[in-house]
């Protein structure tokens, strides 16, 4: 009998035909001529691209090549921006619905005629595989189109802010996130201020923010450092409301100010997303899940880094991790054997930059030191990646049982590919290792028996807790918050977004988490 002999693809020696950072630059250029000069990028504010700002040296992830930077302004630049753009908000606010609906539909139009660019920017500025950079701009497409289709009934008997709205975003979604937000914030009729985040997307977000501003959305774009931007853009008394996506201790600072100031607020920051497994037998299904928890490297805001698993039940558990951690593709987001190949199956690329990596390498390495258990240390393959290439960003797969309470990897979320295991005995430890992080986002239970979830969910400090399967933050009409100091003000998604950047009757209380009560929708 004859037999068959699977061929192994051919290793990878160039890139796939145009999609080098050149070509993507010049496109831009053809583009949007009037926010991309030769070399840089430029700001956009008082209803114009300005060529102000020092622009930063910057590095792509995915081979260490140089990408273009944050035109940084200063804080003086940065309060004048704000002040144009509550000009901007005067006016937008009294331009009837139907025109701003247009207006954002003729955008969306627009993005989506130009989402493999956009897509292809996301590769080099923030390292995204091509199947989750598409899925990031399809997102946001898709995501604003569903409120541009049922804002009337959103808005019934509500008002635009006194003031701008001002975004500041962490990098790892531009589009799904960032530029969902400021389109829906705008069709409720608002301007809206962002901030480009330090560690990439720039290009990405100028494109998009350049096809918004050619249809009359009053958007303004800047870049520069927290420390001197944040004075106008969540101090400022022309500030409507402060949206932010971060990390915590940033996301303390803005929580302080705005508390001080009494001002509207968004902020969404990390947690420890957990996944317990309790008296669960259903392993093929946690193996089927388990690759795709590992998209973009755990570089988002509902990954699970933590498994608290039974003891007893641990080598079952084993039987079913490992087989599908082992399964994992890493490499060069772009590298192809031929330049007509189509593009890498990967499920992530590498972290946000060479730094980064290092600090999680270093992290695993001292947190083995002081007595965590290796379980899986995956090792790069070669045949995924340009010979020779810069290749510091990149973090394969770990999985660590029992993290020491030393290490940053017992309680915070390490927004990379490293896993941690927690093993328990009772109920009491299980719930009290999945609210390790004082509230999460996401969290999900695996257990057989429905009564035990339905006993145990709502004691985990969750916004969302699945039953067996992964939580995401949602598109549409899936409302998104958090509990503890994962999350304060206003909670968002669906029909919540829209109520949190407008006014509403006398004495109205947001559904969210704030200082003086937490209201769940």
């Amino acid at each position: 009998m004859a037999t068959t002999t699977l061929s192994t693809p051919a290793a990878p020696t160039t890139l796939k035909a145009g999609t080098s950072w050149d070509d993507a630059w010049r496109r831009c250029l053809a583009v949007a001529p009037e926010a991309f000069r030769d070399d840089r990028v430029l700001n956009l504010w008082q209803g114009g691209w300005q060529p102000d700002g020092l622009p930063l040296p910057a590095t792509s992830p995915v081979d260490g090549r140089p990408v273009a930077g944050p035109p940084r302004l200063d804080a003086e630049a940065a309060h004048r921006a704000v002040r144009a753009s509550l000009d901007q908000h005067r006016a937008w606010r009294h331009v009837p619905l139907p025109e701003r609906r247009a207006r954002v539909a003729a955008t969306l139009d627009a993005l989506a005629e130009h989402r493999e660019l956009l897509a292809l920017l996301l590769v080099w500025e923030i390292g995204k595989p091509w199947r989750l950079a598409m899925a990031d701009v399809d997102r946001a497409v898709d995501g604003v189109r569903w409120y541009v289709d049922g804002i009337d009934t959103m808005l019934d008997g509500r008002t635009p802010l006194p003031g701008p709205v001002s975004n500041i975003a962490s990098w790892n979604y531009p589009m799904s996130v960032l530029v969902h937000a400021l389109l829906v914030q705008a069709l409720a009729g608002n301007a809206v201020i962002a901030k480009t985040p330090t560690d990439g997307g720039v290009a990405c977000l100028t494109l998009a923010c350049a096809l918004a501003a050619r249809e009359g959305i009053p958007v303004t774009l800047v870049s520069g450092s927290g420390g001197q931007l944040s004075e106008a853009l969540v101090r400022a008394p022309e500030i409507g409301c402060v949206s932010f996506v971060g990390g915590r201790d940033t996301g303390a600072a803005v929580a302080t100010a705005v508390a001080d100031l009494g001002k509207r607020h968004i902020l969404e920051q990390e947690g420890l997303n957990t996944w317990g497994i309790w008296n669960h037998t259903d392993w093929a299904g946690l193996t089927a899940a388990i690759p795709k928890l590992f998209d973009y490297g755990k570089q988002r805001c509902t990954a699970y880094p933590r498994f608290v698993v039974q003891r007893e039940a641990f080598d079952a558990f084993l039987d079913a991790y490992l087989p599908a951690v082992r399964t994992l593709r890493v490499g060069h987001p772009l590298a192809v054997a031929d330049p007509s190949d189509p593009y890498p199956d990967l499920d992530f690329g590498p972290l946000i930059n060479a730094a980064k990596a290092k600090e999680l390498t270093d992290q695993v390495g001292e947190a083995i030191d002081r007595g965590a258990v290796p379980l899986h240390r995956a090792s790069a393959d070669p045949g995924r990646f340009l010979p020779g290439q810069d290749t510091s960003a990149y973090v394969h797969p770990v999985t660590l049982l029992g993290p020491p309470p030393s290490s940053p990897l017992h309680h915070a979320e390490p927004f990379g590919p490293v896993d941690t295991i927690v093993l328990v005995d009772t109920e009491a430890e299980l719930l009290a290792a999945m609210n390790a992080s004082n509230g999460a986002l996401v969290a999900t239970l695996s257990t057989d028996d429905p009564g035990t979830f339905a006993r145990l969910a709502p004691q985990i400090r969750a916004f969302k807790v699945g039953q067996g399967k992964a939580r995401s933050r949602g598109d549409r009409d899936e409302l998104f918050g958090g509990f503890g100091a994962s999350w304060r003000g206003a909670f968002v998604g669906g029909e919540l977004l829209v109520r949190a950047v407008t006014e509403g009757p006398a004495g109205e209380r947001l559904p969210g988490n704030f200082p003086e009560y937490h209201l769940m929708p």
